[in-house]
């Protein structure tokens, strides 16, 4: 069995998937007619061709916002349901749940890695994402060489490349990108002056 280089490793492509990030603030006591709404929409979004996923974070208090997200394959598949009359009868029978969208951000491929949460800056230039996203990889290849791929010489390729596949993922969302993107974030994103 041949080890598996980790030597050339790339930057993942951009697959093209687009993330909706979408904030409103709903007035006091009006939350739970708002939460009905919400997961209304959104299980009427997970119908539609294309649609990847959905979430809805509830507001930490006060004045802080509640964020809805939707994930789909593509900007077509977006597109579809932004301007389907599903969407539209929607937001046609709101009245009276007292929200407003205070903001909405669309993530595509690797910028949802760098999504500042409750910031509707735009993401930052390709080059400096590709650049963080390698700095992220390389001690988890550097890792994976030395420690995870010798105990795996001995399973069937396709196994062995599915296992390091699966712990490079979790380590690069989980541990590696927010660590990079934390540390970077003054020069990913720079304040303005």
């Amino acid at each position: 069995m041949t080890a598996i280089s980790l030597e050339h490793a790339t930057v993942p492509a951009d697959t093209g998937e687009v993330t909706l990030l979408i904030a409103r603030r709903v007035e006091p006591g009006y939350e739970a007619a708002f939460e009905l709404w919400a997961r209304g929409i959104l299980d009427s979004a997970a119908a539609f061709p294309g649609h990847l996923g959905h979430g809805l974070f509830r507001s930490s208090g006060g004045d802080a916002p509640w964020f809805l997200v939707h994930r789909f394959r593509d900007a077509a598949a977006c597109r579809g349901w932004q301007e389907s009359p599903e969407r539209a009868a929607w937001f046609a029978d709101c009245e009276g749940h007292h929200h407003t969208e205070i903001a909405r951000r669309t993530l595509t491929g690797m910028e949802t890695w760098f999504a500042e949460p409750g910031s509707t800056r735009p993401a930052p230039p390709r080059w400096k994402m590709a650049i963080s996203a390698t700095l992220a990889i390389y001690p988890i290849s550097v890792l994976g060489s030395l420690v995870l791929i010798p105990r795996l010489t001995g399973l069937p390729l396709l196994l062995s490349s599915a296992i390091v596949a699966c712990v490079f993922n979790v380590l690069m969302t989980y541990v590696a990108m927010p660590a990079v993107s934390r540390l970077l974030r003054g020069w990913l994103t720079p304040r303005p002056s």
